[in-house]
């Protein structure tokens, strides 16, 4: 919430100084206060306010009222309760309302304020006494974490004047660079003023050049234009501060007629601001900053460019690249345009989730589209949809095509189209080579494309904006009014037209079509006879459907210079007869119907990838012999295939080997022992009876669902690292008293990955297991038999860890402290020990149907990384208890929004005391108790989905957040399928007596997956103030309606009702039942009605 809301709240003070009078208020505090004064900054002045022992209002208000506070600790700051107070009132300030926080060790080590120790110890455990244990933990607490943050050390500096020179300079710095309420519309401003701000490094005396880099559309220059306010609070800071366009150079000279040589001389004395907007000519750059000794210490250049070469070329290291927004900040951007705040009224959130994605995320396309559509209403909207998923708005492409027209290179632009209508989203490599026989200079194009934010290069593929995208479709459509006379053909329209009247030329290079776009698509015989340049042929499909094909019953004809043919669900039983493959680089035929592709031996040395995917029919590949640069192929699902042809010994480049589900193929050529094949994948090939010859420098290597008999006896796989053997057919493989002692002699201590199941022979896991000393990832399920683990092993790296279905397994797993995700499903496991509290990284849990297990224990202050755990089905269970967390302060309510401590779910655990579960006091970010029945522990109850003017008795101005624990009464009887998926959101709105009301910005979400059975979700739900809904604080509202929002996958899921119990603790409220007195179920449905229950409240 701090970050959020910091920027646009109006404070009163820029400064609040901590500090003990005694020690410094005399000598440190004064000079310090005179500095800030003299750089205008305003700062609280306590007037020397006569101190008690809790803190006055006023002086509260003025906490809160400050952008920043300056600690000032020194021997005696703890001496005083008073100061604690202070500081404990500051660092909730910096936690909630995004007050920042600079701390000054003056003369004392920072260690001693975090342990205690020494002189200030000493003097805080005489504070400490007569405190109760609450009091002194937050002080505690507050001393620590302070101590953790980056400050001034006065033994670091040469004097107390350069140390106030450095804190005051520091100050004023976070002062210039906080945006004002201006940019309010302008969302997430703030990350990338901060971001700015790290490589300007304020603080120092250098001369510092700055880049701020991105495409078209993308605010650049609004980015550069915030920082316009650094050196804004004094005057005197700079004596220079200009912003620049490149024909504005004799503003920084003061005369038209001075000549660029006297730059220097003017400048060099003088610290200087400048912004240079929008520039892209490297000349004028070095007329304008050519050197950083032209200006005076501390002076600061910021050149903001569409060109990343053009910043490297200048010498300019410190670059920011201003990259698109998150969905989540682009919808919220798109919203303030359109409608004024920051998210959609009713009824519009699927249109502007529609339209923000339409925009790509763009800056300029999220201003644009927003204002176009500001004021209408919701059928405007809907008339408007096709023009704008259709057309690129005239503003937005020209703002765009700025970046294209200044590639000033033929072959650059040519790159930009192919990658605009074919390779948008492909690997680079895979351009390269597939453009490699043209004349376009690829790898200096694509670098010119990066430099230029015309694409981005992320995890080794490219990626091109989509209105950028558009864009290039668009410069292609206007080569000709002819479709079949384009470069590209990407328009499903154009495309049907021009197969099936064959009026596709030479020009065409390259054919790109979504097949889902199209029922049936129809091919002249002849179609593309004239395309006899077509290099780029792409049928592909984004998601499941039947095609219908028609191509005429002489269709006999590939273009011979096809270098990319990807033809899902092709519709032939082969290839054309005259097709000549030699060109090919890739070759992708999904789902086809092809029962071979061609005949005879041909040159292949440019194939690199050949997939064959689900082409069910397919009997045999083709001979290979000549395919010796081939480094993929995929015949997975391929269930005809009986067996591979042994040319596959000649691809001494093959790297990966996809098999998987070829059902029939019984047996692998020999010689298939290749030192360059680094993944074999055989899962599911069922009749596979014999191990195959593979070279022991191979990686992966997938046998699950295999028949195979036996391990070999000789073989050392030296670079495995990872290896399944999950479900296998054939019982002779473990038969034998030790069943893995063959196989652990194969394996290494490379092996990071291990997935075993099924071996009814394994009783005991061999102690050999500790020499798999780099295994991150160990599954070993359904061992029906297996009752001991190996002790002393502690695999160090191990991650994962699942042993589900081993019912004979009693013992709890001790064989690695690092372990995040536990897996023991249907174990005979009978208690979860306390030791589980040194798995520090534990996040996931997993005790499904563990019928022996009677109680849990589970420390969960010390399992700060746990996040799941699930107990469901477990006959026996009968108590579950968890160590309290202290309080609800604990909690990381900075992040309020995402994360409550942990999701817990005892789905049909029907011997559990679910009171005792209900009454700890533990916080849940989600709890699944199974009942058809609400518990009257929850006081207000409904059979629908709000409860209206539930009274706050009282709400104290200093508390953080509203609490209550909410609860969702679903029924699933009716379900045929496993589980289901079932969202709820929670909102608050408070109103007074006048009818005023406030609504929360905050939803609590609760997500859950739900089985066959009536369940109670529960869920603590805590809505944080802040300056936003601060008239809380104030005691204006004194009641609370709480709305409760579904989203379910089916109708099969019923609600029955919701409840809710405000938080004693928290909020005084007066609940009706306390935790202590005796429960019973509520009549009927056990809801009682909304009416009946504030009747009973006003009652009381």
């Amino acid at each position: 919430m701090a970050s959020s809301s910091s920027s646009s709240r109006n404070w009163s003070y820029d400064v609040f100084p901590s500090f003990s009078g005694e020690d410094v208020r005399k000598t440190f505090l004064s000079h310090f206060l005179r500095e800030l004064e003299r750089k205008s900054i305003i700062t609280f002045k306590d007037n020397e306010m006569e101190r008690s022992q809790s803190i006055a209002p006023e002086l509260v208000e003025a906490i809160k009222d400050s952008r920043i506070a300056v600690i000032v600790f020194s021997k005696n700051y703890a001496s005083s309760s008073w100061c604690l107070n202070e500081l404990l009132e500051i660092m909730r300030c910096n936690k909630y309302l995004g007050q920042q926080v600079i701390p000054v060790f003056y003369y004392l080590d920072p260690s001693h304020l975090r342990k205690q120790s020494g002189e200030f110890g000493e003097a805080f455990k005489k504070t400490c006494q007569n405190q109760t244990e609450e009091v002194k933990n937050q002080w505690k607490q507050a001393l620590t974490d302070v101590s953790n943050i980056l400050g001034y050390h006065s033994k670091n500096c040469n004097s107390e004047a350069t140390m106030i020179e450095e804190i005051s300079s520091h100050i004023l710095g976070k002062l210039s660079l906080t945006p004002s309420n201006d940019f309010e519309e302008f969302v997430g401003i703030k990350d990338h003023i901060e971001k700015v701000r790290l490589l300007l490094h304020l603080e120092s005396d250098e001369v510092r050049m700055v880049g701020i880099w991105g495409t078209s559309g993308i605010d650049r220059a609004f980015i550069s234009k915030s920082m316009e306010g650094y050196g804004r609070a004094n005057p005197d800071d700079y004596n220079m501060k200009l912003r620049l366009r490149e024909n504005f150079l004799f503003e920084i000279l003061g005369k038209k007629n001075m000549k660029i040589g006297a730059m220097e001389e003017r400048l060099k004395h003088q610290k200087v601001l400048i912004i240079i907007d929008d520039l892209d000519d490297q000349d004028v750059l070095d007329a304008l900053v050519g050197r950083t000794q032209w200006f005076g210490s501390g002076s600061r250049i910021i050149v903001v460019t569409k060109n990343k070469h053009f910043l490297r070329a200048h010498g300019i290291d410190h670059v920011y690249e201003a990259c698109l927004p998150s969905e989540e900040l682009a919808l919220e951007m798109f919203c303030r345009y359109a409608f004024r705040k920051n998210s959609p009224p009713d009824g519009f959130m699927e249109l502007s989730s529609e339209v923000a994605l339409r925009a790509g995320n763009l800056p300029l396309g999220l201003k644009v589209l927003g204002s176009y559509l500001r004021g209408r209403d919701i059928e405007d909207w809907m008339d408007m949809m096709p023009r704008l998923q259709n057309d690129l708005d005239g503003k937005i492409e020209k703002t765009l095509r700025v970046s294209y027209d200044g590639l000033n290179n033929k072959k650059d632009e040519a790159i930009f189209r192919h990658i605009a209508c074919l390779f948008n989203g492909e690997k680079v490599n895979d351009i390269k080579l597939l453009l490699a026989e043209s004349d376009l200079d690829v790898n200096i194009g694509l670098k010119n494309l990066v430099d230029k934010s015309l694409i981005f290069v992320r995890e080794d593929t490219i990626e091109m904006h989509r209105l950028l995208q558009d864009m290039g479709k668009e410069i292609v459509r206007a080569q000709s009014n002819e479709p079949g006379e384009r470069e590209f053909l990407v328009d499903s329209k154009h495309i049907y037209d021009v197969l099936e009247d064959n009026t596709g030329t030479k020009k065409v290079l390259g054919i790109a079509l979504d097949i889902n776009e199209t029922d049936g698509l129809y091919i002249h015989e002849s179609a593309f006879k004239g395309m006899r340049n077509l290099l780029f042929l792409n049928f592909y499909t984004k998601q499941k459907k039947d095609v219908t094909w028609h191509l005429s019953e002489g269709f006999d004809h590939l273009p011979p210079k096809l270098r990319l043919l990807s033809w899902e669900k092709y519709p032939l039983r082969c290839m054309p007869s005259n097709f000549r493959p030699e060109n090919l680089v890739k070759l992708q035929m999904c789902e086809s119907k092809l029962e071979k592709l061609w005949d005879g031996v041909h040159s292949l040395t440019g194939l690199r990838n050949m997939d064959l995917r689900g082409s069910e029919n397919l009997k045999e590949i083709p001979d290979l012999s000549l395919a010796t640069n081939l480094k993929k192929l995929d015949v997975s699902n391929c269930t005809s295939l009986v067996e591979l042809s042994s040319t596959i010994q000649n691809l001494n480049q093959l790297e990966e080997l996809q098999m998987e589900r070829c059902e029939n193929l019984e047996n692998l050529p020999i010689g298939i022992n290749l030192e360059s094949l680094y993944c074999l994948n055989l899962n599911g090939c069922s009749k596979l009876r014999s191990f195959p010859d593979i070279s022991t420098t191979i990686s992966e290597l997938y046998l699950s669902e295999t028949a195979i008999e036996e391990f070999p006896t000789e073989l050392h796989l030296e670079n495995l690292y990872y290896l399944g053997l999950y479900d296998m057919k054939s019982e002779k493989l473990w038969k034998r008293v030790q069943p893995l002692t063959p196989l652990m002699t194969m394996l290494s201590p490379s092996l990071t990955k291990l997935f075993l199941s099924d071996i009814p022979s394994l009783v005991e896991l061999p102690s050999s297991f500790q020499n798999l000393h780099n295994l991150e990832h160990l599954n070993i399920a359904r061992c029906t038999n297996l009752e001991t683990l190996p002790t002393g092993v502690n695999l160090e790296l191990l991650e994962q860890l699942d042993f589900s279905g081993c019912s004979r397994l009693r013992s709890f797993p001790d064989i690695s402290t690092n372990i995040f995700s536990l897996v023991l499903d249907g174990t005979g496991i009978e208690e979860v020990p306390w030791w589980i509290e040194d798995f520090y990284r534990l996040s996931f849990l997993s005790m499904i149907g563990c019928n022996n297990l009677q109680g849990v224990s589970l420390n969960i202050s010390k399992l700060e990384k746990l996040e799941t755990v699930d107990f469901s089905d477990c006959e026996a269970l009968s108590h579950a208890n968890w160590d309290t967390i202290p309080s609800a302060v604990a909690m990381a309510t900075e992040n309020i929004h995402s994360k409550l401590p942990v999701c817990i779910k005892f789905s049909n655990c029907f011997n559990l005391d679910h009171k005792a579960v209900l009454l700890q006091q533990s916080i849940f970010k989600q709890l699944i108790l199974s009942g058809g029945e609400m518990f009257s522990y929850f006081t207000h109850r409904t059979t629908g989905t709000s409860l209206t003017n539930i009274p706050l008795l009282h709400i104290s101005p200093c508390q953080p957040f509203f609490r209550f624990r909410a609860c969702a009464l679903v029924d699933t009887e009716s379900m045929d399928i496993g589980s289901v998926f079932f969202q709820v959101q929670v909102s608050c709105r408070f109103t007074d007596r006048l009818g005023n009301y406030l609504d929360s910005p905050y939803q609590h979400e609760v997500f859950a997956v739900l089985e066959k059975g009536s369940h109670m979700v529960i869920s603590d739900c805590c809505f944080p103030f802040n300056e936003d809904n601060a008239p809380l604080a104030e005691l204006i509202y004194d009641h609370v309606d709480i709305q409760f929002h579904f989203t379910q996958e089916n109708d099969e899921l019923k609600l029955i009702g919701c409840g809710l119990r405000l938080s004693e603790a928290d909020n005084d409220l007066g609940n009706e039942i306390d935790g202590s007195e005796e429960w019973e179920d509520c009549n009927d449905s056990g809801l009682g009605s909304e009416s009946d229950n504030l009747e009973a409240e006003e009652d009381t």
